[in-house]
């Protein structure tokens, strides 16, 4: 996230870094990524960490409230730290476990702290274009990650939207995104108006979708998927490709990466050279609907509540705008 958050105690977050032996001299504030919030730790000589706070309140994909969410994120931070073991440190930056073995410490009742290696690399941005040679290194990582043995706390990916209600209750009264709420308020009220028809026909063709991945589960093929291999989750430090940010890590389709990564056949006609897993084009464009719909979800979240106008929301707004578009215009793999 941009905005620095308010109601995280510096003074106990710190203190919170001894279990993993960490005494920061300072906390910097890193305004990257969107949905967890982001400090660099540095000690007296000089050592740095990577430390993230997680919003268990906003981690849907890990559990239905912040009790749900702590147990799913724990298993996802377990997963990536073992997976560290089987592919190694040259192929992802994975979490760093207390002195108790522990990948995942509670802040509070909402937060969450994981702390990482810090890595002095270049990282790419969401949206992104990358250059052939680093797209195939990408793919040829992902076949890698999806040849591995499955970590026994690996968590299981759901078909569907956990999300979906919260598109649904918008749908069905846009008017409850209120001027009061906030200045995005209205704007959500309007888009939504305008293109309730053409949302409304995404979720059904969605809903089909799903019910034909739930009936193919017993005989469709799952490997460790990391969720969210885009750019910005992509460390480049001298000509290789870091995977990050695991807290999406599940068994799944290797689709459900794959859409992410490329679109070109030959990275695809690579990947099956790799796995023997020839992509299907149906799943990839089902992943990349479900993508723009959560990403609609969680904007609408944000504009539901009481909300400022900050780095933040406007970061949301963009998304939102760019989700809405994504749908409505079939470019988020409907119809495909």
């Amino acid at each position: 996230m941009k905005d620095r958050p308010t109601d995280i105690d510096e003074t106990v977050l710190a203190s919170t870094l001894g279990a993993w032996g960490i005494e920061p001299v300072t906390l910097t504030h890193a305004p990257v990524g969107f949905g967890d919030h982001h400090w660099v730790a540095a000690d007296a000589e000089g050592g740095r960490t990577f430390v993230t706070v997680a919003d268990l309140a906003r981690k849907p994909h890990c559990g239905r409230d912040a009790a749900e969410a702590w147990t799913g994120l724990s298993r996802a931070m377990n997963t990536a730290a073992t997976l560290e073991s089987a592919l190694g440190e040259a192929a992802l930056v994975t979490p760093l476990r207390t002195g108790d073995g522990e990948t995942l410490l509670r802040l509070t009742d909402r937060y969450a702290v994981s702390v990482f290696p810090y890595v002095d690399a270049p990282t790419g941005r969401f949206g992104q274009v990358l250059d052939p040679g680093a797209r195939r290194i990408l793919v040829e990582r992902l076949a890698q990650l999806h040849s591995t043995r499955p970590p026994l706390a690996t968590p299981a990916h759901q078909p569907g939207l956990p999300v979906r209600p919260v598109i649904e209750e918008a749908l069905t009264d846009p008017r409850r995104f209120r001027a009061e709420s906030g200045p995005y308020a209205q704007r959500c009220q309007a888009l939504l108006t305008t293109n309730y028809a053409a949302l409304q026909a995404v979720l059904e063709h969605f809903d089909s979708g799903t019910a034909q991945l739930a009936s193919d589960a017993s005989t469709a093929a799952t490997v460790v998927t990391h969720g969210e291999p885009h750019a910005g989750n992509i460390l480049d430090p001298g000509g290789r490709t870091l995977l990050v940010d695991w807290d999406t890590v599940a068994l799944a389709p290797p689709e459900r990466d794959l859409w992410l990564a490329t679109d070109a056949p030959e990275d695809l006609s690579r990947y099956a050279e790799l796995t023997g897993h020839h992509p299907d084009p149906v799943l990839l464009a089902y992943y990349e609907l479900r993508w723009a719909l959560d990403d609609m979800a969680a904007a609408l979240d944000v504009f539901g509540d009481r909300h400022p106008d900050t780095a933040d929301t406007r970061q949301a707004w963009d998304g939102l705008v760019d989700a809405v578009t994504a749908l409505t215009s079939g470019a988020a793999g409907v119809g495909r």
